[in-house]
């Protein structure tokens, strides 16, 4: 029993010491604050200090925080008294400065044009007019493109109407717009394949002859753009005379395809397919005597 009391005494006494230990330490502390920092006293300045400076009965300090205070103009007497020749000299009024609210007013000035593209130019160059001036002179040598020379292309092969391909190599007749083969003519629900038929005819007209073609002396790569002529008869002319091509611009065979489109040829006009004729039967000679020689007559065809 004596032993829980003395733990109990031991517990409180050290609790009441730790608390003795900080409130002294505290205490400490703010002694040290307070002699390293004085106090400061703000002094406000006595209304009857401050000096009239409007003379309409309101002071600086009580002007409205916002409200520009009123400033009387300065006089500027317009002839300044030259001491040195005793006569007074005039004064240009524009140099004269005139203040308003206190602020110094300048003269006015043109409003300059802050476009994009005239923005951090001055004036007397946006305002003058400009001036052409010839390029200079390139620092190399342009490649010379190699002069076309005549040549003889054989085994033609029409992929479209002006389109011909020799080989592995594409040439595109020159003064004429390049077709597609898969081009369809005519109205909705009355339509045929008008590209094809093109081709078609195209390729009964070469026959697969020999064009004469001027081309690059070293071939070319990629599809070329060349005049050529087939037994003397340019192909393009042919196209545009019977309406199977269409010309660009300025073309000299635009009076050729506007005939064409006259007369309704080519693509201009409608299929010029024949579906209504039935193809001839087959004459079948009449064996002498009518003997049947037992062969089947189906088969005479093949």
């Amino acid at each position: 029993m004596k032993r829980h009391l003395l733990t109990i005494g031991g517990g409180l006494a050290g609790i009441v010491l730790t608390v003795l230990l900080l409130m002294t330490g505290v205490s400490a502390i703010q002694g040290r604050q307070s002699t390293a920092t004085p106090d400061l006293t703000l002094e406000t300045p006595d209304m009857a200090d401050v000096p009239d400076l409007g003379g309409d009965g309101m002071t600086a300090a009580e002007t409205r925080v916002g409200e520009p205070a009123s400033v009387d103009p300065v006089p500027i007497d317009p002839a300044i008294s030259d001491p040195a020749i005793g006569d007074p000299s005039p004064v240009d009024p524009a140099s004269t400065l005139s203040l308003d609210n206190g602020l110094p007013q300048t003269e006015d000035k043109a409003v300059r044009d802050i476009a994009p593209e005239h923005f951090g130019l001055p004036r007397e160059v946006t305002a003058q007019p400009l001036e052409r001036i010839a390029p200079r002179t390139p620092l190399s040598q342009a490649l010379a493109r190699p002069e076309p020379v005549p040549s003889v292309l054989r085994h033609p092969v029409a992929l479209s109407a002006g389109l011909i391909q020799f080989g592995d190599q594409l040439l595109q007749l020159d003064g004429i717009v390049p077709e597609k083969a898969d081009r369809v003519c005519g109205e909705a629900g009355k339509t045929w394949p008008c590209g094809v038929v093109a081709r078609t005819a195209f390729r009964n007209f070469l026959r697969a002859r020999a064009l004469l073609c001027m081309v690059p002396k070293n071939g070319w790569q990629g599809t070329l753009t060349a005049a050529c002529s087939v037994n003397n008869i340019d192909p393009a002319v042919w196209l545009a005379e019977n309406g199977w091509a269409n010309v660009p611009a300025g073309s000299p065979l635009a009076g050729k395809v506007e005939a064409a489109r006259q007369s309704r040829l080519g693509f201009f006009g409608d299929d010029p397919r024949d579906f209504s004729t039935a193809p001839a039967p087959l004459d079948e000679p009449a064996l002498p005597g009518g003997t049947d020689t037992g062969v089947d007559r189906t088969d005479q065809g093949l």
